[in-house]
């Protein structure tokens, strides 16, 4: 499995879990909300911090750019960190129509990030870290079972 296969699935699985989550806050039932919120939550961070700490600093060492497309990431994680905060507190607050609303924001976000991550690094990094193929099989295998 490569990089792109790796990480396109894992994405995959993150918008199950934010489906379910908007789904849920769109009934009103604030107990399932929570719940697939709470995994959503945990299974985006546990993607974000594999790109962040494993493969875009290995990218920018294998290519030595810095500033570019692993930086422009970062941000729109950033940017994703502050949305996931703003439905905790809608959440919390039981207010579906402002959950939703900050939802439908952070879903363009999401889906236009991995579409650039799908389409244009992630190939980057199947094509520079190549090499390093058995290392990130065991990290995928690793990965699978956090």
């Amino acid at each position: 499995m490569n990089i792109k296969q790796f990480m396109s699935q894992d994405h995959k699985e993150c918008d199950l879990l934010y489906a379910r989550a908007e789904a849920a806050a769109s009934a009103e039932d604030w107990s399932t909300a929570n719940q697939t919120f709470n995994a959503f939550i945990q299974a985006m961070e546990r993607h974000l911090g594999i790109e962040e700490t494993e493969l875009f600093p290995a990218f920018e060492e294998a290519t030595g750019i810095k500033m570019g497309p692993t930086e422009m990431m970062r941000m729109e994680h950033d940017q994703m960190r502050v949305l996931f905060a703003e439905m905790r507190d809608a959440l919390e607050r039981q207010h579906s129509d402002d959950y939703l609303g900050i939802a439908d924001t952070l879903l363009i976000l999401m889906q236009q990030h991995n579409m650039k991550e799908e389409q244009i690094l992630y190939n980057m990094m199947d094509q520079h870290l190549s090499d390093d193929n058995l290392h990130l099989e065991k990290k995928f295998q690793d990965w699978e079972k956090d």
